[in-house]
């Protein structure tokens, strides 16, 4: 897909977008205090966890890649399946010297594009709750704070998550005391009338 200020974002295979996201890695998290368990994972966990990912079975995957004008890899998205009807964006991020163009929404955009063709009804990423950069732009692409959890890989992260079916996003709004019940939640809800 392209975009108005000449940047793209491409749908790319895991073999195709695993080696550019590792050669940049250090450039957007190499600071990070990332806690990466499977280091320290004896031979026989490693297996274990080997022979659980491939009774995971074929889940649908998804990675994007984000070209600047001069075609550099200079962002990413990727994520994959977790249920029937859950995706979740284990990263996205955009390079550092790229940023403030729009180019992080435009990603989101993509992704939640993609996954709603798919038929997912829920996407959700999951970010350190001090990262404003990426927690705005969700929150304005109609994502809400669904938990808070404390990670030994990342400390403490909030989840974000986005609601393909238009009805489910009112039911929550109505769940967390945003909004009063309309007819329609009142409907779906059951609410008995002689408390109305």
């Amino acid at each position: 897909m392209k975009l108005d200020n000449g940047y793209s974002i491409k749908t790319m295979t895991a073999k195709e977008f695993f080696p550019l996201f590792g050669k940049n890695y250090d450039a957007i998290f190499g600071n990070d205090h990332t806690f990466f368990p499977d280091s320290y994972f004896s031979v026989r966990e490693n297996e274990k966890i080997q022979l659980l990912k491939e009774r995971m079975g074929n889940l649908y995957t998804l990675h994007l890649g984000l070209f600047s004008p001069k075609n550099e890899f200079v962002g990413f998205s990727f994520g994959s399946q977790e249920n029937e009807e859950t995706f979740y964006m284990m990263a996205s991020a955009v390079m550092p010297e790229h940023r403030q163009l729009g180019l992080y929404s435009a990603l989101v955009k993509e992704v939640i594009k993609h996954c709603s063709e798919e038929g997912f009804q829920k996407i959700y990423g999951t970010h350190c709750a001090t990262n404003n950069a990426v927690l705005i732009p969700k929150l304005r692409l109609g994502f809400i704070f669904s938990k808070v959890e404390l990670s030994d890989m990342f400390g403490t992260i909030l989840h974000l998550q986005y609601y393909t079916n238009p009805l489910r996003r009112k039911v929550l709004d109505y769940r967390s005391g945003l909004k009063v019940p309309d007819s329609e939640i009142k409907s779906v809800m059951k609410f008995d009338p002689k408390f109305l």
